[in-house]
């Protein structure tokens, strides 16, 4: 029977072969490529059935605006919602957070506090908690969650969802859909293609977290998009979090970088574009740390991502903390922000008897 790092190596290689398989059509993706209609019609069918009130979308008393992506994996949405947080409250708004909670067992709806543990909450939502220091509860119910929310902030005048833009029960007022480099990949729907819904999905606005889109000679294929800036900082020791050093202080030792994230290789490019050697350890999307994957590292400096550090749990002087944050575009805020001014004055207008 395989040893529990073993397994961890094949998850990591299986999930990079899928993704280098979405995208591009080759005779993998053409054989899915039935079972991929048959998702999309089930998928389109519900949407309709939810325009067209056959199923009812639970409208709540502030507006709603969801950070989610039509692709499968990580695109940055985290840094996104923080950043996002951040802005609201300078704009005047008091903004509370809701979440799926992903891989967490339970029933209901719960509030994610900063003492909370990844294990009870989930790594994303606890990472937000922390960082954005914002009313945050989660569950499989967003509108319950959403509610829950309210009941115990009264004082919330906006909701950001992390994900949960094909939870068509919920009512939204803004949706934002995040890519990475990989865009849409193939283009095609699931199992053939990395997509949950099509590319042409209406949304309010497309963020692109892509380095190279300066590079770029091509415009993207979609109105009101904008680029996503996602930059690290002065990383933090684990042991002591309040011992920071810049990333080019560790250049000329040996240095290891993990990744328990959707796309590990942009973690570790941000790394390499800071001037850093690394030696590099992807491992599982949400890895939990049960096994220390560094227990036999013999690197001087092992660097990991923030959503790693709220799971790892042990002492290792070796290990500092990267964050990251991400920079929207002030013509992105002003739409969010014009949206929500709308959808308030909507909420204020008396109702026609």
């Amino acid at each position: 029977m395989p040893d529990s790092r073993h397994q961890t190596s094949l998850h990591v290689h299986l999930e990079a072969a899928l993704a280098r398989a979405w995208q591009r059509r080759g005779v993998w993706a053409w054989a899915l490529a039935p079972i991929a209609l048959l998702f999309g019609a089930i998928t389109a069918a519900r949407r309709l059935a939810f325009a067209r009130g056959w199923r009812r979308v639970e409208r709540l008393p502030v507006p709603v605006v969801i950070v989610g992506n039509v692709t499968v994996g990580g695109t940055g949405k985290t840094p996104t919602v923080i950043a996002l947080v951040e802005a609201l409250r300078q704009a005047g708004y008091t903004p509370g957070v809701i979440s799926r909670g992903y891989g967490v067992q339970f029933e209901g709806v719960r509030a994610v506090t900063s003492a909370a543990s990844a294990q009870q909450v989930g790594d994303e939502p606890l990472l937000i908690a922390r960082r954005a220091s914002v009313p945050l509860w989660i569950g499989r119910d967003r509108p319950a969650a959403a509610r829950a929310l309210l009941a115990a902030h009264p004082d919330v005048d906006v909701i950001v969802s992390d994900d949960g833009l094909q939870h068509y029960r919920l009512g939204r007022d803004v949706e934002l859909v995040v890519f990475d480099q990989r865009l849409g990949g193939n283009g095609f729907l699931l199992p053939a293609g990395p997509l949950r819904e099509p590319l042409s999905r209406r949304r309010d606005a497309t963020l692109i977290n892509d380095p190279n889109a300066a590079t770029r000679h091509a415009p993207y294929p979609w109105p009101d998009t904008y680029a996503l800036r996602v930059l690290p900082s002065a990383a933090w020791q684990l042991d002591q979090p309040a011992l920071k050093r810049e990333l080019i202080t560790f250049a000329g030792r040996r240095v290891l970088a993990a990744a328990g994230i959707g796309a590990p290789e942009r973690f570790f490019a941000t790394l390499r574009a800071a001037g850093l050697a690394i030696e590099t350890l992807a491992l599982p999307d949400h890895y939990d740390y049960s096994i220390d994957p560094f227990a036999t590292s013999t690197a001087e400096v092992i660097l990991i991502t923030e959503k790693d550090a709220v799971k790892y749990g042990r002492a290792d002087p070796r290990i500092w903390v990267v964050p990251i944050a991400a920079q929207l575009d002030s013509a992105l805020l002003g739409l969010v922000l014009g949206k929500l001014k709308q959808s308030h004055a909507r909420r204020a207008a008396p109702r026609a008897s």
